[in-house]
Order: structure tokens, then sequence, then C-alpha cells
């Protein structure tokens, strides 16, 4: 062992293939690791219920940073020992000042996914095709987002799906002076947090939560969203099919997605 103890993955380009399924080989990398006493962990801008298809395939996994850091979720007590939601006010500003006709809007809510009935049918339209089987299985479709969204008191993240980044870019301009937390995702794709919240905060409060000190932890990723959760941890990983600047602030590269980089990356540092 080389003193890591705690691993975060990304979902999207990092754990999960390009067709979004987990690699055999992954799966077995990840068991020896956990079978070895190490933590692996999500690290994802999914939310806890959209983790929940691949939870099954990786028993081994226990916690979930999730919802791009907001919620920091135990699969096996199933509770979350962190939570940091978004003003109610705040998401009033956002969908009035960007529409919900022009774009996508979804919301991750503790166990639940929301988004607009119509757009589900159409989610090709926003780059999110890939996405459809996961949001039919698990996503509640309702007729307005506004609406929706005076429900309840506590939402751990707000996305925004643009047909095109210059959409996203317009939209952005109109809202970026809010107290919010923004990250420009995949294609033309928009994250909302509340103001602080990253991925590097969910490591830190997993990580203190378990009595692991943050030099023993690591992070694996390819995109911008995962640039904080990189920054933080003790050692950074970049994916093979990362974005340049990613793999620029990391310590080491491993291989992509579909050659099985994660699991490479974890035997190359418990020393397996």
């Amino acid at each position: 062992m080389n003193g890591y103890l705690l691993f975060a993955l990304d979902m999207d380009g990092t754990l999960l293939t390009s067709d979004k399924r987990i690699h055999p080989e992954t799966v077995r990398d990840i068991a020896c690791a956990a079978g070895r006493g190490v933590h692996i962990v999500y690290s994802s801008g999914r939310g806890a219920v959209e983790l929940t298809p691949y939870a099954r395939q990786l028993p081994g996994i226990r916690w979930a940073i999730c919802s791009s850091g907001a919620e920091v979720y135990d699969f096996q007590e199933k509770r979350f020992v962190f939570r940091s939601g978004i003003a109610i006010d705040l998401i009033r500003e956002v969908i009035r000042a960007v529409g919900e006709e022009d774009c996508m809007v979804h919301f991750l809510n503790e166990l639940c996914s929301f988004v607009r009935k119509d757009k589900i049918t159409h989610m090709e339209d926003y780059h999110m095709g890939l996405y459809k089987p996961l949001y039919d299985q698990v996503a509640t479709a309702v007729p307005c987002m506004l609406e929706e969204a005076e429900k309840h008191e506590f939402i751990a993240k707000m996305n925004l799906f643009f047909r095109t980044p210059e959409d996203r870019e317009t939209a952005f301009l109109k809202i970026r002076h809010l107290p919010l937390t923004f990250v420009k995702g995949e294609d033309s794709n928009l994250e909302i947090n509340a103001a602080g919240v990253s991925k590097a905060m969910g490591l830190e409060k997993l990580a203190a939560h378990l009595g692991i000190p943050m030099e023993e932890t690591v992070g694996i990723g390819d995109g911008e969203n995962d640039r904080a959760l990189l920054e933080a941890a003790g050692c950074a990983v970049a994916m093979g099919n990362a974005d340049p600047g990613i793999r620029a602030i990391c310590d080491l590269v491993t291989d992509d997605n579909d050659h099985n980089g994660v699991g490479k990356a974890i035997r190359r540092l418990i020393g397996a």
C-alpha cells in the first residue's frame, strides 16, 4: 500500500465507458481495492438516485459524493451524512431569467430527480440522448419546473441543458451575478450548486467523516467539473481522455475510460 485510503471517482468519462457501462476489469480492480480496506467512492455530478443502478454492480462502493459535492450518501445505511441545498429564491431567479422553453431544467433532490415531462422525449435536442435510459428509469416527470421547485424545501443541484454552447453562454450572462456555484459541463450544460459547493467540499466532508487525512485521498477525473476535486485530493489522476487543462494539473495520467483507466490507476497507487 502507498498510503492512499480513499479514491474518489468521477462517473461520466471516468468510471463509465463511452456507452455508460462499467468495464469488467474495473469492477474486478475496485473489488480488489475494497478487499484491502481502501474506500472507493463515487464523486459525481449525478444524484444518489442516479447512482443506484450502478451501485448494484459495485457492492464494494459504500459512499457517494453526489450532486457535485452537495451531498454525501451512505448506500449501506441509506442516509445522507452531509447536504447543502440551493435557496428556493435563487432557484426562482434562475428559472425566471433563463425560462423553461429554450433549455431543459433538471433538479436533484435527495433521492429524487425531476425534469419537465415534455423535455424527456426530446433529450437529444440538448445533447443528452445517451442519458435518456437513465432518466426513463429514475427521473420524475413534472409539468412545470418552477411549480415543482415551490414544493420542496431542499434542492441539492440544478442542471440547465442547452441546444448550443452559445445558448448556454447567453443564459449564463443573465445569472452569473447570483451567489451560486456554476460549472460549465460537457457539451452545452450548466451545473448549479449553492455557493461554495464543489466536489472538493464533498471529498473533505467524507474524508473527515471517515477520519482520513486529505493527503491520503486520490481524485480521478476527466473534465472541468472535476477540477476542484483534483486540486484538493492528495493525489490527482487524469484519465487518458481528459481535457488538456485537467491533465496539466494532475500528478499522473492513466488510460482512457474505455480501457479500464480507473482500475489501472487504482492498482498502481495501491501497489497491486
